[in-house]
């Protein structure tokens, strides 16, 4: 099947696929907030027009909201395909704004600087395979790529000048990025390594002298940022410890010094931080059990301050305005669409005002969820979050949903699929199993290689906790995710094909070896820390691969997947549909033509949510009429 073509439709489309709910479910998303260098003009990322675009207006000084233009930038590289804008980061000198852009959504990103008038466009490192955006220089001259070759999984971290495309390689290696250049353009710091495994250095531009930032110490998150004279240097990073944090190192012509902490909390991770122009002061995002928190801290005392609490439950993007004296705020929660606010620093706890859209609100239809804590069978705490309809009791038809990465971590953010399920009459349960982030490193690693095995089980311990403590009906629970959730929905379906009444498998992997040999190759050079190393481990990846035990899969089955998809490429849902059709199966494949790994289109998201709300409670419903 193919998914619904164009770019906008009628909100009496929008009523028929989102259910009762309408148009409180697919509504545009506001997201990644960046002021000018000057502060008049505010970038940022919103689908209001179907897709993903970079938007730029002027930013009232007053406060009030921004007045919306008629038409984003122009980011389309091919007019045969739909482009995404993914990133986006202003050039010092306010001259471009740098856009990191998807054609089709897929994987095969590009560079474009544009102008914020539109009118001057170039592409850098135009013709590579793929490109992602890094820093920039503090002249705004340079801006920081990384490149990589079709053939290569090594990515190539360059300063490409932005006048003549000339360019100067500051490392290769996985993952690598351009993270951080120092004001007087002297010093660069580059990350790479494997996923978990990562490393900083810093470069003397002007010696080629290189220096690691944190030897021996493998971390998940590693990134950097200047302070405003260059002599500090701040860390967000795990390295060498439970939780990330934001730590501190002063820079001589000599010497680096050892990393002092600047933040840190034994319990909860560093999701962001946004140093002021002044650079005495630093805006912290924590994830607290899943939700953000807000402090402000003095980068001269250490002394916090409490910041007004976002609109939404999670915050997803954060920027001083250049005056700083307010926070530009990206959050959403369960009730709230993405949207940003600002919020008032000069005023003690102000209340956040609305920005882009110029209203928001919650959403009164809509339910806000419950954490739960469970065990896993070998007695690991776990968590996840109950989707439950405002009056509903008793056991209930269920759907668990496993998040991607598998390094994400499921959050109380906005999710019209878990919304229209429970206004249809199933509940969702959203647990973060083993390998998620936001419970420490040894968590986020508890899954890597072998490990992975005690980690499917995860799956069948959440079942037995909602069955046992009476929360979901046994005959009427399905199993679902997207990405490492779909590979993970597979395999649970396979392993444990008793449990569950049906399945819905999202741009997952149905065999780890034809993933590592088909997606990207800078993708499976950076994975081979979690899954295994095909050139090694080949024993293990097949054992784990839910291909070679399709037959045991008894639920009936909805495979979703994007055409342009080269992170999980498109054969793993032909696999694993054809395999279950050979022995009679009928899954159901829904395919969209022009998207990626993730499904960008807001018309698509709409189809995407009616087709998996009619898949799921057509079949975990039906039960229930059967035994009334």
């Amino acid at each position: 099947m193919t998914g619904v073509t164009g770019d906008t439709f009628t909100d009496r489309r929008r009523a028929q696929l989102a259910g009762d709910l309408g148009e409180n479910l697919i509504v545009p998303s506001y997201r990644s907030p960046l002021p000018s260098p000057d502060g008049t003009l505010l970038a940022w990322v919103s689908d209001r027009d179907g897709r993903p675009r970079a938007w730029v207006a002027p930013l009232p000084a007053s406060g009030d909201p921004v007045q919306q233009p008629a038409a984003p930038l122009d980011t389309e590289v091919d007019p045969a395909t739909a482009c995404d804008v993914k990133a986006l980061s202003w050039s010092p000198d306010g001259t471009y704004v740098a856009c990191e852009v998807a054609p089709g959504g897929g994987e095969r990103t590009r560079v474009l600087l544009l102008s914020p008038d539109g009118t001057e466009r170039r592409e850098m490192a135009a013709g590579s395979a793929a490109v992602t955006l890094g820093a920039w220089s503090p002249t705004g001259r340079q801006v920081g790529v990384t490149i990589y070759g079709a053939e290569d999984g090594e990515g190539t971290a360059c300063l490409v000048d932005v006048r003549d495309g000339s360019s100067t390689v500051l490392a290769s290696g996985p993952a690598a990025v351009v993270c951080a250049v120092s004001r007087d353009g002297r010093r660069a710091v580059v990350r790479t390594g494997r996923r978990g495994f990562r490393g900083l250095e810093l470069i003397d531009l002007w010696t080629g002298r290189r220096v690691e930032l944190l030897p021996g110490n493998d971390a998940t998150v590693a990134d950097a940022r200047f302070g405003v004279t260059g002599s500090v240097l701040y860390l967000h990073t795990d390295a060498g410890r439970e939780r990330t944090g934001l730590l501190a190192c002063s820079i001589t012509d000599d010497e680096v010094s050892l990393a002092w902490d600047v933040a840190q909390r034994s319990g909860d991770d560093l999701d962001q931080a946004a140093l002021d122009p002044a650079g005495a002061r630093a805006a912290l995002v924590w994830n607290v059990d899943g939700r953000s928190e807000l402090e402000l801290i003095d980068l001269r005392d250490g002394i916090s301050s409490p910041v007004s609490e976002q609109p939404g439950d999670v915050v997803t993007g954060l920027a001083f305005t250049r005056d700083g004296q307010a926070l530009l705020v990206a959050s959403e929660g369960p009730t709230m669409p993405p949207h940003i606010a600002r919020i008032a620093l000069d005023v003690p706890l102000a209340e956040p005002t609305p920005l882009v859209p110029a209203d928001i609100e919650p959403v009164e239809e809509l339910v806000d969820p419950t954490l739960h804590e469970f065990r896993g069978e070998d007695g690991l705490t776990l968590t996840g979050w109950l989707f439950r309809p405002q009056a509903g009791y008793g056991a209930a038809p269920t759907l668990i949903w496993l998040h991607g990465g598998p390094e994400a971590q499921e959050r109380p953010v906005f999710q019209p699929l878990f919304q229209a399920l429970v206004a249809a009459g199933v509940q969702v349960f959203a647990p973060n199993v083993r390998g998620s982030a936001g419970f420490g490193r040894s968590f986020s690693q508890a899954d890597d290689l072998d490990r992975r095995f005690t980690a499917i089980t995860d799956v069948r311990a959440a079942v037995t906790f909602l069955t046992s403590s009476g929360l979901a009906d046994p005959d009427r629970v399905g199993v679902s995710g997207r990405s490492y959730g779909g590979y993970l929905t597979l395999v649970a379906l396979a392993w444990f094909p008793e449990l569950f009444a049906v399945g819905v498998d999202v741009c997952g992997m149905s065999d780890l070896e034809t993933f590592y040999a088909e997606t990207e190759p800078w993708i499976a050079a950076a994975a081979t820390t979690k899954y295994g190393d095909p050139a090694v481990d080949r024993e293990l990846l097949r054992s784990l691969s839910p291909i070679h035990h399709a037959e045991f899969i008894r639920a009936p089955l909805m495979v979703v997947h994007g055409r342009y998809d080269t992170n999980v490429p498109l054969g793993e849902a032909s696999r694993i549909v054809e395999a279950l059709r050979e022995r009679g199966a009928s899954p159901h494949f829904l395919l969209f033509d022009d998207e990626g790994h993730e499904t960008h289109a807001v018309a698509h998201r709409a189809e995407f949510v009616s087709e998996v709300v009619r898949w799921v409670t057509g079949h975990l419903r039906e039960a229930e009429s059967q035994t009334a």
